[in-house]
């Protein structure tokens, strides 16, 4: 039998070589404005995280969405926003005169 703990929110499996940090649980109401933000759509973020679409809007019934996907859906937001920057500076500052 493997050890496992888990301390606020990181769970660690003593028996393999992984760490993994699990992060906040949403509710499904949470996902949906988060989804809102990343202007992602149920379908759209299913097929970009390589899951059924089904298994996706099943967590409105259960209101519990994984713990991973609230750090995933930042770290999506925050790399649209660097790319949306990278792409204005390439515009305005590296002009060919």
């Amino acid at each position: 039998m493997s050890s496992v703990a888990q301390i606020n929110h990181l769970f660690i499996c003593y028996n393999y070589t992984y760490i993994i940090y699990i992060g906040e649980q949403l509710t499904n109401f949470e996902f949906e404005e988060i989804l809102k933000k990343a202007k992602l759509t149920k379908k759209s973020f299913s097929s970009c995280v390589g899951m059924n679409y089904v298994s996706v809007t099943n967590w409105k019934q259960s209101d519990n969405v994984p713990a991973w996907v609230k750090s995933w859906l930042e770290l999506y937001i925050e790399n649209k926003e660097c790319r949306e920057l990278k792409q204005i500076i390439k515009e305005n500052v590296c002009k060919e005169d």
